[in-house]
This record gives C-alpha cells, sequence and structure tokens, in this order.
C-alpha cells in the first residue's frame, strides 16, 4: 500500500475561520475608527490625538493590529508552504516574516501607549 505525501499548507477550518474572524476584528475597527474620527475629527493634531487618548480605542486599535499581523501571518505561512519547496528556505522565510510581525506588534505597543 502506497501512503499519500501530503504537502503544503492544509491546515484547513481553523486558518480559514481564523483569517474571516480577523478579517472581521479589522473591518468593525474600520467603521468605529471612521466615526470616531468623523464625530470630533476638526483637522487639529490636538482632536486626533484626543480620538486615541481614551483607553477603549488605543485597546481597539491594539486589537486591530493583532487582527492585521496575524492575518498576515497566515497568508504568508501558506504561501510559503505552498510555493516555497526547499525546507531550508521556507524555514527561514518563516523566522522573518514571524520576528518582523512580533517587532512591528511591539512598536505598535510602544506608539500607541506612548502617546
Amino acid at each position: 500500500m502506497v501512503k499519500p505525501i501530503i504537502v503544503g499548507a492544509h491546515y484547513g477550518f481553523r486558518d480559514w475561520l481564523a483569517q474571516r474572524i480577523t478579517a472581521v476584528v479589522m473591518a468593525i475597527y474600520t467603521v468605529v475608527l471612521a466615526v470616531a474620527v468623523l464625530s470630533s475629527f476638526d483637522g487639529s493634531y490636538e482632536s486626533w490625538r484626543g480620538v486615541f487618548s481614551g483607553g477603549f480605542m488605543r485597546f481597539a486599535t491594539f486589537l486591530f493590529f493583532m487582527s492585521l499581523f496575524f492575518h498576515a501571518w497566515i497568508g504568508v505561512r501558506d504561501i510559503f508552504m505552498d510555493y516555497i519547496k526547499p525546507t531550508g528556505i521556507r524555514l527561514t522565510l518563516h523566522s522573518v516574516v514571524a520576528l518582523l510581525l512580533i517587532g512591528y506588534a511591539g512598536w505598535a505597543a510602544q506608539i500607541l501607549w506612548r502617546l
């Protein structure tokens, strides 16, 4: 009996669902940000800063960025697993992208709580 070799991402439903959930979180944040900006924004730096001065908007923005980074990770990881066949190159690319996304998450946190 020949055992089939399974290659590629093949993570299935879990990753599909994570992609949809993160997309919904990002879409809801976009609407919330648009409402917040349009209701209290007059074009000045102080009003822009005022939108993000509350804890809710900082948390919502951080949640948006975490969703964005996780969404990007799943997509890029699946592309690498499907199209980059040499294991060493694929592992290197996975590592670089993971480290960049973790760094971006830290940078986003620093920016949001520095205001």
